[in-house]
């Protein structure tokens, strides 16, 4: 295991560690006396770490370490040439990045993959998982949307991008061309489309499918869990989270009204509140 810091203007470049054979970005905030809790992005192009939870870092990191590692594939962490991208090995890496950190126990938030992701770590690891946060969250069985068919099979060009990010939101306002063009940027530095496009091939809902975790082997999940969704979230359906909550049996179910798929964005400061809040239940 090797750990670099490395010196960049570039915010979503943080420290990197060799876990698993992967060279993995992540950034590490705060050290509180909370339980420290990982950040797991979701799966749109051109996404990272810092591009899902910047929004949200500051506040969780102000009681307890923050810790958000871009997924094998994504952002700054290394694409092995060949790399088979599915479900055991973005598993097997964020555990083997939990125990590089020293955690023995940590909670999880999990975006959309991220909550897939989550959500399976959780199933594994029950003695080990204290909280779980799932956000427009993967991990059930649904049939494929047009948005999540347009994410994943993203072309690049900027205005491929702005499609793609318009499903993100409800307020189409807080989309505009600048986001387009950043978003559209970093989806084609050298490497990340080829790696982007290997991820997610057609025919897509064998992809979705494969992210699905057993029924039995949720509802094993003993760990108090928060589900947050967007009522209007055109990639992701609201009904998955309706799922989950049956599902789990200690869990509680927040909706977002005028709330698409980047709740974390489109209402940060009530999602960082609640997310912080049931955070912090579990540390007293």
């Amino acid at each position: 295991m090797t750990h670099t810091d490395l010196h960049t203007s570039d915010p979503a470049i943080g420290a990197h560690i060799v876990v698993g054979g992967i060279t993995t970005n992540y950034l590490d905030a705060g050290d509180g006396g909370g339980t420290p809790v990982v950040l797991l992005h979701g799966s749109g192009p051109g996404v990272s770490g810092y591009a899902n939870w910047r929004l949200t870092i500051p506040t969780l990191s102000a009681t307890r370490r923050v810790l958000a590692p871009d997924l094998v594939g994504f952002g700054y962490t290394e694409r092995p040439d060949g790399h088979h991208y599915v479900m055991d090995t973005w598993v097997g890496q964020v555990e083997d990045f939990v125990d590089a950190m020293g955690l023995d126990s940590y909670s999880l938030v999990g975006n959309s993959f991220g909550g897939a992701l989550a959500l399976r770590i959780a199933t594994k690891h029950r003695d080990r998982v204290q909280r779980l946060v799932l956000m427009g969250s993967v991990g059930v069985p649904f049939e494929i949307t047009a948005g999540l068919e347009e994410v994943w099979g993203y072309e690049p060009s900027v205005e491929g991008m702005r499609r793609v990010l318009d499903y993100f939101t409800y307020n189409r306002a807080l989309i505009d061309d600048d986001l387009a063009a950043a978003r559209y940027r970093a989806s084609i530095q050298p490497g990340f489309h080829e790696s982007y496009a290997a991820m997610f091939p057609a025919p897509r809902q064998r992809c979705l499918d494969a992210m699905v975790t057993d029924d039995d082997a949720i509802r094993a999940i003993a760990c108090p869990t928060l589900i947050v969704h967007g009522r209007e979230d055109e990639v992701i359906p609201a009904a998955t989270s309706h799922r989950l909550f049956e599902l789990i049996p200690d869990a509680r179910l927040h909706m977002l009204g005028r709330c698409g798929h980047w709740s974390q964005i489109e209402h940060s400061a009530e999602f960082n509140q609640l997310v912080a809040g049931f955070l912090a239940a579990g540390d007293r």
